[in-house]
């Protein structure tokens, strides 16, 4: 028998991780009183502790007004190796209600849609509410990759098509075929989740092999692609704004500038006390010093 989609959300949740990970959320979480923390993103997939982590920490409370979520940069040393974390910090409540497709925001569920672990609760009835949400981010996704894509497809294309549609509404720049890599990487993550979340979504479909055909009515198809065209309207003016936002409020930001530019260049950026205080008035002097010490190299 297939996985409903609830059974294929838990399992994913609670797939193993580095004890290394697990610890560093727990300090993530109970420094914040949060409610739960979620591990997404590369290393999750690959185990790998290098480069970044990414988390999502979920807060006790209210949906926040305005922009979200708060980004900060944090490096702990953890058995003598330092690991570098990217934490996105918002309310659960939040978090749920952009899963559920009920705000302007394309990012979170087209990211949750995606692997992701569930590292740290507070309780069981914060565990269930974060599998709740992850659920609503693949039902979101799923309706509007068939309202968006073809009449009948393989799985695939209809999430070829949605990734394709969130990348030129957000303010991204991604290589052609970005969504294979995407696919391909996360292949067994994918492997039956359209048809689970489809009939989780109350969408009927009919299936010949691996091909798909939604029996999405004409007026449903019409109201989902409305509700796109106002997310992808408004989509890389909010990227934009975020971006504005992250200048000046980004915990960490010259520690990560840092960090980033030593890997990718070789050059390193020795951090003052005021760069680490005004990371983007700081930012043309950096540049400038890995442009000459770069030079310089034979």
């Amino acid at each position: 028998m297939n996985e409903t989609l609830e059974q294929r959300v838990a399992a994913m949740l609670t797939r193993p991780v580095d004890p290394a990970v697990t610890a560093q959320a727990k300090a993530l979480g109970e420094a914040t009183g949060a409610l739960a923390v979620l591990f997404y993103g590369s290393n999750l997939r690959s185990g790998n502790l290098e480069g970044v982590l990414d988390f999502y920490v979920l807060l006790p409370g209210s949906p926040e007004k305005g922009l979200w979520p708060r980004v900060s940069y944090r490096e702990a040393s953890v058995g003598g190796e330092t690991l570098r974390a990217k934490i996105a910090t918002m309310s659960l409540a939040k978090f749920a209600e952009a899963c559920r497709g009920g705000t302007l925001d394309t990012t979170i569920w087209a990211r949750f849609v995606q692997p992701s672990a569930l590292v740290w609760q507070r309780d069981e009835a914060a565990g269930r509410e974060v599998g709740e949400a992850i659920a609503d981010a693949a039902r979101t996704a799923a309706r509007l990759a068939v309202a968006l894509g073809p009449a009948s497809g393989r799985a695939e294309d209809f999430w070829q098509t949605l990734f394709r549609a969130t990348y030129r509404a957000e303010l991204r720049v991604e290589a052609p075929g970005r969504e294979d890599t995407i696919l391909s990487a996360n292949a067994e993550h994918f492997a039956g989740l359209l048809p689970a979340a489809l009939a989780s979504a109350g969408i009927a479909f009919g299936q010949d092999g691996s091909t798909l055909t939604p029996r999405l009515e004409e007026g449903e198809r019409r109201k989902i692609r409305h509700w796109w065209r106002t997310r992808r309207r408004a989509g890389k003016w909010l990227n934009v704004a975020r971006l504005l936002r992250a200048a000046g409020t980004f915990d960490g930001a010259a520690r990560y500038a840092a960090w980033k530019i030593e890997r990718h260049t070789g050059v390193a950026v020795p951090l003052t006390p005021w760069r680490e205080r005004h990371p983007v008035l700081a930012a043309p002097g950096v540049l400038w010093r890995v442009w000459r010490q770069r030079k310089a190299l034979p």
